[in-house]
């Protein structure tokens, strides 16, 4: 049965992957044919419109103060948005909630035997980039730390994954009361505090190792672009099974003096670490891993720092790790920019990024925010010379997305009604702008219209498209990827159904989350002509422009099958490797997989003979309502086994690096957590059942279209 379905899966692929081909002006997918030039006209009128000069001063009047969310820096940053939408025509509206958030506090590292040596904690001020000497800019920490006071031996982790844990308990390695140090990457910060709970240690070290973006792989900052040996990498810790506010899972946290309350959870009733935690740069922690003593480590564990990296520090190494991290409610604010539609003014596009920041954040996230703000002036630009989107186009600007999603996580919760009726697409643009080469992650049906849209906007690097520099040779299309997790889309994909993507065009920023992402820095190493970013608005204006303008939603419907085909043979390969099987047959999942591709074809097929007729507006709105709810098929109020928040049974986060796309996760969680055969063939009928839904909406689509009475 295996391989019946591996063949399955290939032969359609073969069938419904799209052959690349030339841009055709006279035809374009969900739009009357006496609409296409007028269409194509406007995405042209529209990218020229997006100036270098515009996207720079944006990005600097961002970024010339670190904005820490909650912070009256932070708010000059919500006010310097709102008015640059308001200025363009938009309609600005705030949504303001109270969330437990920690502060920066006070976090140290020393060194207690041998010798005593506080350790640095805060980046090097350079001459060469005066935003380095701020008196605004904080030392080094990691948001929802526990605070406490620890001396204690060490032990090094390497990465601190899941694995890495595991192999220590192999080896033998006594993890409980000890400070572990473990290295940035592999995984979420959070888990690594996580799993060094779980082994019983009493803190935690991350630090930033030259083998990650030091001077392994370059020249370090400020003469390079890559960590010098003070670049310290801030962010959050929560790794809870639900996102937003921590106090208020599902619910908004509306303002505590609001006219509606709702119930919050107290403190101590929240699963948050325990243990101190705080960040180094190499410079710092090279102090403690060139004293250890212990056996050396495994190759594969050794970093960039020029000597044997040892598991353990033994006896005559001590240090003392000191976390005092105070939290409170804090003010965050939502700023939302509205051009309402004229004809379907309840169907909206949503584009969004967060605005605040570690420190003065001008690749993350303000290369996304300058970028959305470019957007929104050319938009305005087209407004005044009377030009009015069919549908609603709204851009969001997020809060405290550093201290894990709080803001779109509470938007989404506020609005989840009007969102589940009204929500298109979502696109994120978070630290969107960081270099030439254009990226995407997507839910299906979004993967095709991108890809479209690349083709009109060009590349200022090569002067052909951006879709030429982003295929590559040999291929049928360019590779868009799934989305994971890391970022504001979170909540609208896998909490609320919504399709959604992150569109980037991006390079490699090694001082993230450090006091050294400058607009300094960003000039002199990544974009000197600020070229990239109105680049990137274009491919956001095309998608936004063709969905807001489409008479029927153009989405990529038969971009469902081929991906859960896919999707499915790489669980079946991930089985066998785990000595499981899947018995697809017995679900019938190939069978509704084979229907669903006649149906997605069947109506992909129709639709330009239907939007001939000049159909009647109700039944357009009807099928567009239709279209809609497609993606919600996937949708659970059970959620997934590791995550009732998280509903889409369809994709999620990775629930053990925080970062990587799972696909079908129920069944892939129950798979790497060595659960029951019981418990496999539930997660397999829900999926099943989801793929039913699909197919029932799809079938509801075709009889509106074909018995329009």
């Amino acid at each position: 049965m295996h391989f019946l379905f591996i063949f399955f899966c290939t032969f359609l692929s073969e069938i419904f992957l799209p052959a690349r081909d030339s841009l055709n002006i006279e035809s374009l997918y969900g739009f009357h044919q006496s609409d296409v030039r007028k269409q194509f006209e406007f995405e042209q009128q529209l990218i020229q419109l997006h100036k270098p000069e515009t996207y720079r001063k944006h990005l600097y009047n961002l970024t010339q103060h670190p904005h820490i969310a909650g912070t009256e820096n932070s708010r000059l940053v919500i006010d310097y948005i709102s008015e640059v939408m308001s200025r363009a025509g938009l309609q600005v509206n705030h949504y303001d909630y109270d969330a437990w958030m920690p502060q920066p506090g006070t976090a140290s590292i020393s060194l207690v035997r041998p010798i005593r040596m506080p350790l640095n904690n805060q980046e090097y001020i350079y001459d060469e980039d005066p935003y380095t000497s701020h008196p605004d800019l904080v030392h080094g920490w990691n948001a929802y730390s526990g605070s406490g006071d620890i001396t204690a031996d060490i032990v090094y982790a390497n990465y601190g994954t899941k694995e890495d844990f595991e192999l220590l308990e192999e080896l033998g390695v006594e993890v409980e009361g000890k400070i572990v140090i473990a290295r940035y990457g592999g995984n979420f910060r959070g888990f690594k505090v996580m799993f060094a709970e779980q082994a019983g240690a009493a803190g935690l070290i991350i630090y930033t190792d030259p083998a990650n973006s030091g001077y392994v792989d370059g020249i370090v900052y400020p003469d390079g672009k890559f960590s010098d040996e003070s670049t310290i990498q801030r962010g959050s810790l929560l790794t809870l099974d639900y996102y937003g506010d921590p106090l208020t899972p599902f619910e908004p946290a509306l303002p505590l003096d609001g006219d509606k309350q709702i119930m919050r959870l107290d403190p101590s009733e929240v699963a948050f670490h325990s243990i101190p935690v705080a960040p180094l740069g190499y410079g710092s922690a090279k102090e403690i891993l060139s004293r250890m003593e212990g056996e050396p480590v495994p190759r594969e564990w050794q970093g960039g720092l020029p000597f044997t990296y040892r598991i353990t520090g033994g006896s005559r190494l001590q240090v003392r790790l000191q976390v005092d991290q105070p939290h409170d409610f804090t003010r965050i604010t939502n700023v939302i920019g509205t051009i309402k539609g004229s004809e379907y003014p309840d169907e909206w596009i949503i584009l969004g990024s967060h605005h605040d920041a570690w420190g003065f954040g001008a690749t993350d996230p303000n290369s996304g925010t300058a970028m959305l703000l470019t957007l929104a002036k050319s938009l305005g630009d087209k407004i005044s010379r009377g030009w009015t989107p069919k549908r609603s186009i709204m851009i969001g600007h997020w809060d405290a997305e550093e201290f894990m999603l709080i803001g779109s996580s509470e938007w989404v919760m506020h609005l989840r009604d009007e969102l589940n009726a009204n929500a298109v697409l979502y696109l994120n643009a978070d630290a969107a702008v960081t270099g030439p080469n254009f990226a995407a992650s997507a839910s299906p049906s979004l993967k095709k219209p991108i890809i479209e849209a690349t083709k009109v906007v060009k590349h200022p690097d090569t002067g052909t498209t951006v879709y030429e520099t982003w295929i590559s040779p040999g291929n049928n299309e360019p590779s868009v990827g799934n989305l994971g997790g890391g970022s504001d889309h979170v909540g609208f994909y896998m909490h609320l159904g919504i399709p959604s993507a992150g569109i980037s065009i991006s390079g490699s920023v090694p001082v993230y989350h450090s006091n050294f992402d400058t607009f300094w820095y960003y000039q002199t190493h990544l974009d000197s002509t600020f070229s990239y970013g109105p680049a990137l608005a274009g491919v956001y204006g095309v998608v936004t422009s063709r969905f807001a303008n489409a008479t029927i939603l153009p989405y990529d419907l038969n971009r469902y099958t081929v991906d859960i085909a896919d999707h499915f043979e790489s669980l079946t390969i991930r089985s066998h490797e785990l000595n499981r099987n899947i018995h697809f047959g017995e679900l019938e999942i190939a069978g509704n997989l084979e229907k669903l591709a006649n149906l997605t074809t069947t109506l992909e097929a129709i639709i330009p003979e239907f939007l001939a007729g000049r159909p009647d507006p109700d039944l357009i709105e009807n099928i567009n309502r239709r279209m809609i709810q497609l993606e919600r098929s996937f949708l659970h109020d059970d959620g997934l086994p590791f995550s009732r928040w998280q509903q889409s049974l369809y994709s999620s986060t990775d629930p053990w690096s925080g970062y990587a796309s799972w696909m079908i996760p129920g069944v892939r969680y129950i798979l790497e957590d060595h659960r029951s055969d019981e418990e496999l063939l539930y997660e397999l009928q829900r999926f099943g059942e989801a793929i039913e839904r699909l197919v029932q909406q799809l079938e509801g689509i075709i009889t509106s279209i074909d018995n329009p009475e």
